[in-house]
This record gives structure tokens, sequence and C-alpha cells, in this order.
């Protein structure tokens, strides 16, 4: 007994028999690790496992979901997760300047003040509150973002984020897209991947790129969607153009931009034949961030344009091209069924997805994309595993091709009937030789066309309102092409009239031009594409007469257009209207009847309202034609006012001067205006020191400060005479003419004497203003400023004190300004002589009449 209690004592004990009878197991402890425990430290910001890619792109799609940022721009959108990557944890409040987030989104920081935050102020999505800068822009910005902060301590949301996930999201924001920065300690920040990247469209690369690092595997690779895409477009673009929400057109440029860049990879599979199999889209820096490599020699050496003729970019079959049901499948991969309108074999029939990355190198694609009948691994003109004469040509002649060439494969096989002449055949492979570059081409018997480009028009504004129309683009020839660039333009240039911002005139067209292509259906069902551009898509439908109006809405603020909503309502009026007045005209008809008679009411009413519409408009060109007439009448008018005056002054420039008699001065040269102006100052000068130091009704003592005046004037007209004689030279006035000397004379004699009015009048205010009158002004003002209802608490305060002193100024200065100014006119009229009258003839008759005249007077008057 001892012993089994020992034993049971030394041995841990690890499963416990419960009251029921049931064992239940125990843990045991682990012991302590000896030695210190080493630290992890933190992995590359793009190494992200796969719960923390799926928890991070869950709340990225959920903020790009969010219902304010419906129909939003690619920056609004990449600001919001910029922020939102800023967002600590404590507060939820993001402090940055508007400079720092536009080089984030890598836009200007006009723009990111004018456009995002406006943006952002629209969605609802982020709160900002804003810091002004010198010309009222925004500068210093506090934002929240408003999804982000509700969710918190909400169990299960996506965006219920915790500290350590705020900071791998940032981390990963800085790796995809920092914009880079230099320390004060002379550290230097590089620039994420796409850091570098700015102006037009950074923000949607730069979007496009943080998505696809986010669906991207380990290896790199990133799971593109299923279903049927465009065929034009391939798979890959229809990829980044669903992450996005855009067109695959659309996603298709951004897929070429982050490809020049070298940041993704549309990377081409092969089988054991040669045939193009399967394309993958890569990440390069997210597979070399968990430490795999993607081989050079994968990548696709791609043409730079397939033609037009081809439905995919990645040299997939073609609509002509596709496999039979029956034939034999030349590589021994599972059975997959090709349709015309699936851009790659791997869409039908789904393979294995679970696969190592190892892929077998690929080689360049040769044109008819590994068909039957292709050389292989044959020598000559001869493929391999091919019979004899399958080398000639139709009419039996030897018609030998070379290796390589695009046309090697244009005949058909034996026992096979040709579908197509070879000539289409040759001209289908050269132009996929010749890219997209214009060239001639004859299809039957008709006239030779101008292929016509295949990109859009370099103009920026062109570019984006074309853009919903650029698969109907590569439909046109160069004059087709022309002429829509003109309508284009045209039609900008009009939109740019009725906009506010000019700046919306191509998006507003590409928004219409996307409208008509959602009545039609598609581009595919569009049989003309010149003639449905120029006459149906570019063409503003006015649904009234006002200019902003496009299909009953406002060109301006996309908003209905009112005046369109007024012609309704009232057209209604006049139904109900008319429907009354034929119930009381005509009552008991029946309803057809009723509603023929209404019809016809409302047809001859709206025949009356085009007449009086027509009539308007005829009165209204009269009335234009009669304003432009009146218009050239007064400007014939002025006209010959203008050659009149001219010649006027003409004739009064050649007359001399009555002073001097200087030729062709217009009746009085410069010396001698500036003299008569200098005596009128003089004068006045006198006038205004008489006014404080002389008696005005003494003619005799204003005739002496007259004097005293005209005397100091002259004094000082000559000091500055003499000192401007002593700082110019002498023989350069002579140089200038004969009269430069007398007119420097008379204009230094006006500027001093102009001076000196100056100052006379100066000195008589403030003597006047000395005077008992505007003291008394001022004591009075003084008192009724400290007597308002606002200073008689406290009128010795520094306010009262500070307003009554300038009432009390104010009022001297006017009393002083009131004095002269009568001082004055009594001088002008004492000085000015009265005008002698003549005595009334009948005082001067009688003396004439007694006056006796001598013989001359006789002589005259007889």
């Amino acid at each position: 007994m001892s012993a089994v209690a020992a034993s049971a004592a030394v041995l841990p004990r690890s499963r416990t028999v419960s009251a029921s009878g049931a064992s239940r197991r125990w843990l045991r402890s682990v012991p302590a690790q000896a030695g210190p425990v080493p630290k992890r430290a933190a992995g590359h910001p793009l190494s992200l496992g796969r719960d923390a890619r799926a928890r991070l792109g869950g709340a990225v799609r959920s903020l790009l979901d969010a219902e304010g940022l419906e129909g939003a721009s690619d920056a609004v959108r990449l600001a919001v997760l910029v922020l939102a990557s800023r967002t600590p944890s404590e507060n939820g409040v993001v402090k940055i300047h508007t400079s720092e987030l536009g080089r984030w989104l890598g836009m200007s920081a006009s723009y990111t003040a004018s456009a995002v935050v406006s943006g952002l102020r629209r969605s609802g999505v982020v709160s900002v509150e804003t810091e002004k800068g010198e010309y009222r822009e925004d500068i210093g910005l506090e934002c929240k973002v408003l999804p982000l902060w509700a969710a918190q301590d909400v169990v299960g949301h996506p965006l219920n984020l915790a500290k350590k996930e705020y900071a791998t999201l940032q981390r990963l924001m800085e790796a995809v897209m920092a914009p880079g920065w230099k320390h004060k300690d002379g550290r230097v920040t590089p620039a994420g991947l796409i850091g570098t990247r700015t102006d037009r469209g950074a923000a949607t690369d730069r979007l496009a790129l943080l998505l696809l690092v986010l669906e991207a595997r380990e290896s790199g690779r990133v799971r593109q969607c299923g279903g049927t895409v465009d065929t034009k477009r391939g798979r890959a673009a229809a990829t980044v153009a669903r992450l996005l929400g855009c067109t695959a057109s659309a996603g298709e440029r951004v897929l070429e931009r982050l490809e020049a860049r070298e940041l993704v990879l549309r990377v081409r599979l092969k089988t054991g034949s040669g045939m193009p199999n399967r394309s993958r889209l890569m990440v390069p820096a997210v597979a070399a961030a968990h430490g795999r490599t993607v081989a050079d020699d994968i990548q696709e050496d791609r043409e730079e344009d397939l033609g037009l003729d081809f439905s995919d970019p990645d040299v997939t079959a073609g609509p002509s091209e596709v496999l039979k049901a029956a034939a034999e499948p030349q590589v021994s991969s599972p059975s997959v069924r090709d349709e015309a309108d699936v851009a790659e074999p791997d869409i039908a029939a789904a393979l294995h997805t679970d696969h190592p990355h190892l892929v077998t190198p690929v080689v360049p694609p040769q044109l008819s994309g590994g068909f039957s009948g292709e050389g292989r691994e044959g020598e000559g003109p001869r493929p391999g595993r091919a019979c004899m004469r399958e080398d000639q040509a139709v009419d039996g002649e030897s018609a030998v091709t070379k290796s390589g060439s695009p046309v090697a494969e244009v005949g058909p096989l034996r026992g096979e009937k040709p579908t197509k002449s070879p000539v289409d055949g040759q001209e289908q492979a050269g132009g996929v030789a010749a890219g997209a570059g214009a060239r001639l081409t004859v299809v039957g018997g008709r006239k030779t066309q101008q292929r016509g480009r295949s990109e859009l028009p370099a103009d920026l504004d062109l570019q984006v309102a074309l853009a919903p129309v650029s698969w109907l683009w590569t439909k046109l020839n160069r004059w087709q092409q022309d002429r829509v660039v003109k309508a284009a333009k045209a039609e900008l240039t009009q939109l740019r009239q009725v906009l506010e911002w000019a700046g919306q005139a191509p998006s507003v067209l590409a928004a219409r031009l996307t409208s008509r292509l959602e009545e039609t259906g598609s581009e595919a069902l569009i049989a003309r594409p010149y003639g449905w551009i120029t006459r149906r898509g570019l063409v503003r439908r006015p649904s009234c007469s006002d200019v902003r109006c496009d299909d009953g809405t406002r060109l301006d603020t996309g908003a209905d257009c009112d005046n369109c909503a007024n012609v309704l309502h009232s057209r209604r009026a006049w139904r109900v209207r008319i429907a009354a007045e034929v119930d009381q005209e005509l009552p008991g008809l029946e309803t057809d009847a009723r509603y023929r008679e209404i019809e016809a009411r409302m047809r001859r009413h709206a025949e009356a309202e085009a007449a009086d519409l027509v009539a308007h408009q005829a009165e209204a060109q009269q009335r234009a034609a009669q304003r432009a007439a009146a218009r050239a009448e007064a400007e014939a008018q002025a006209a010959i006012e203008r050659e009149r005056a001219a010649a006027e002054a003409a004739v009064r420039q050649a007359v001399a001067c009555e002073d001097c008699g200087r030729e062709r001065s217009a009746g009085l040269c410069d010396a001698c205006d500036h003299r008569r102006q200098t005596e009128v100052l003089v004068g006045e000068a006198g006038l205004l020191a008489a006014t404080w130091s002389a008696d005005p009704s003494d003619p005799v003592a204003v005739a002496a400060v007259a004097v005293e005046v005209r005397a100091a004037i002259e004094d000082a007209i000559a000091a500055s005479w003499a000192q401007f004689q002593e700082i110019t030279d002498p023989v350069a006035l002579e140089a200038a003419g004969p009269d430069a000397v007398e007119d420097a004379a008379a204009h230094n004699a006006f500027v001093v004497a102009e001076s000196a009015v100056g100052e006379y009048r100066h000195e008589a205010l403030v003597m006047l203003g000395r005077g008992e009158e505007a003291q008394a002004e001022a004591r009075k003002a003084y008192a009724t400023e400290l007597a308002k209802p606002w200073f008689q608490d406290l009128p010795d305060s520094d306010d009262a004190q500070r307003a009554a002193t300038e009432a009390a100024a104010k009022a001297q200065t006017r009393t002083a300004e009131h004095l002269l100014a009568v001082l004055l006119e009594q001088l002008h009229t004492l000085a000015r002589p009265e005008p002698v009258r003549p005595a009334p003839w009948t005082q001067r008759l009688p003396e004439l009449a007694a006056r006796p005249l001598n013989g001359e007077a006789l002589k005259v008057i007889t």
C-alpha cells in the first residue's frame, strides 16, 4: 500500500475521474526556456501572411465600398486609404499637410486642395478640418475616417483593426507608394515601389498596385477573375478593371503603365508542343519579399501592337482560328472548349490551381499562335512531322517560304479548302508585323483605304473624352478619325462655354458617350462606328431651349433641367385646360371621341406655339439685324469723328506759339505754358499768405503781402535753377536743342511755385485753425462726443477721450478749410477789377446832341 502511494506521489497525474465516472484530461505546464528569449525582427512589409493579407484586404475593400465614395475619383479613394493607414489608434485624428497628402497621391498641392479635399468633404466618409493659408487655400488638415472610427470595438467588423494591424497597413502603404523623405540628420528614406509616379493617372496606378499587392500570393501570383471577359483586352486587364471598378480599356492602360515600370508581369506559360497556354499576372516585389524569384525567361516577348484583327493582346486564338470540337488535340492537356468570345483558352475548363512555382520558359510566340501547319522542329521550309508538298502553293507552283516569315502559313493544308484569299491572309499578317502604324489596304475590288491609328489622339482632353469609344476608334480609317477629332474639339469648345469650370468638358463629353453606349447596348451592336459617333454619340440632345440641357440634364450641375420641368408642367396644364374645354363644349362624348378631340386640339395648340416661336425668332433676327446696322453706322460715324479730330489736331499743332512765336506749338509752347501757370501759382500763394497775415478788406496790405511772397518764390526759383545748373552738364543741355534751356528753366520755375503753394496752404490752415472760431468748433465737437450715450458712464476712459479728441481735431480742420475758402473768395473778388458799365443812352444822347460837329465829321456823315 505504501509503494502504491509512493508511486502515485512521484508520477504526475494526467487524467482525473469526475463524479460521473468520465475521465478528463488536464494540460501540463511547460517549463520555461533556459537563457534569453530571442527577439523577432519585423519582416518585409510586402511579406504578408494569408491572414494578414485577408484582414487588410477586407478593410481596404470595405473603405473603397463606402457609400459616399460611389462615383468618386481614384485620387479621393486613395486619399481615404492613405488617411486610414496613418490613423492613430488612440484618437483616430490624422494631422497632415495638404502638400504631404498630395505627395502620397502623386498629385500637386493645388490639385489636392481644390479637388481631393473637396471630394473628401462631399463624400462624407472623412471629416476634414482645415487650416487656411495665405491665399485661403487648405494647407493643414485634421481628418478622421468616419467608417474606420465607427467600427472600433465592433466585434467581427472588417474595419475593427488592432494597433498592430494599423502599423502593418502603414508599413505596407509606405512600401508601395511612400514619396520618400530626407531627414535632418542626413538619413534618406527611399520612395516606395511606385512612389516616383506623379502627375496624371498617378493615383489610379498607385491604387491599382496596392490592390494587386493585397491580392498577390506568396509566389507573387495574382488570382485572375473568372468568366467571360473582353476578348480584346485579356483576362489580366479585366482583373485590374474589376479591382478598380473601371472599364476593361482603362484597366488595360493601367496594367500597361505598371508593366512599363516592371511592377507587374504578364507571364505566358507554354505546353510541350509550344502552343500558348494560360497567362499569369505576377507582382515580382511580393515574390521577392517572400524569398522567391520570378525567372526572367518566363516573361513573354510580346509584340508592341498585335494589330486590329487579333482578339487578345497575349496572342490567344482569334475568332477565325478557333479549334474545331472534333479536332484531335495536339498536346496532352485537359480538354478545353475554345470559344470565339473568350480571351484565353484556360477559362472554359478549370485546371488545377495549386501548382508549384515551376514553369517552363517560353519562347517568343509566332503570329500564327501555334496552330496546325506551323513550323516547329523541322529544318528548312518544311515543318517537322508534316507530310509531303505542304509547302507548295495552291496553283502547283513552288512557293517555298523562308523560315520565320510572317506569312509562311497563309496557304491551306492538304485536303483543305481556302476560306479567304491568300492576299487577305498576307494583309492580316502584314498588319500584325507593321503594328499600329497606318498602311494602305485593298479589300476586294474597292478603293484603297488608309487604316486609322489604333491609339487615341495625343491630346489629353481628347483621350479622356473619347475613352469610352476607344474600341470604335480602332474601326475608323484616317479620314474618319480626323473628322471625329474635329467634331470632338468643336463639342468641347461648346461645353467650355457652358460649364462653370472649363476643365470638366472632357469628362462631361465622356459621360455623354457612355450614356449613349448604354442606350445602344454595347459597342459590338454598332454597325457603323463613324456615323454613330458623329451623329449620335457626340451630338447634344436638348429637351428644351436651354443651351445647358442634354437629355433633360443640366450639363453644368448634373441635376435635372428645370426648364424641361417647366415645359412639361406647361404641357400638362394645357392638356388639363383643353380637356376641361372639351367636357364643357361637347358633353356626353364617348371616351375614344373625347380622346381624339383632345389630341386634335393639342395638336393645333402645338402648331400655334410653333408658329409663334417662328415669328418670335424672325422678330429677334430682325432686331439683331437692326442692332448690327446701328452698330455699323455708329462705328462709321465714330471713325469719321476720329478722322476729323485728327485733322483738327494736326492743324492746331501747326499753329505757332502766341507768346514767343515758336513754330508748331499748337498755339502755346511748353515754356510759355509753364510761365503762365507759374504766374498764376505765385498769385495764389500771395493770396494764401494774406488770409492770415493781412486784413482781407485792405487792398494795400494784401498787395504788400503778395509782393513779399513773390520775392520769396522768385528767390527760391533762382536758387533751384542754380542748383540745377551745377549738377547738369551745359554741353549736354545745349546739345539737346536750342529751346532746351528755356524749357528747363520754365519747368523748374513751375515746380518751385507749385511746391510753394502747397506750403502756404498748409501754413494758412494751421494759422486759421488756431483762431477763435476753429477752437470754438473743436470744443463743441469734443463735448458732443463725450455726451454720447456710450460714453456718459465713463467720460474719463481712454476710449472716450480718444474719440472726443479725434472729433475735435476733425471739426477744427473742417472749420479752418471753410474759413480759408471764404477768405480766398473774398480776396479773389477784391483783386478782380470791377467792370466799368457804360452810362445809359438816355444820359448820353443829350451830351452828344449838344456837341458841335466839325467839317470832317459832317463829311463822314454825308
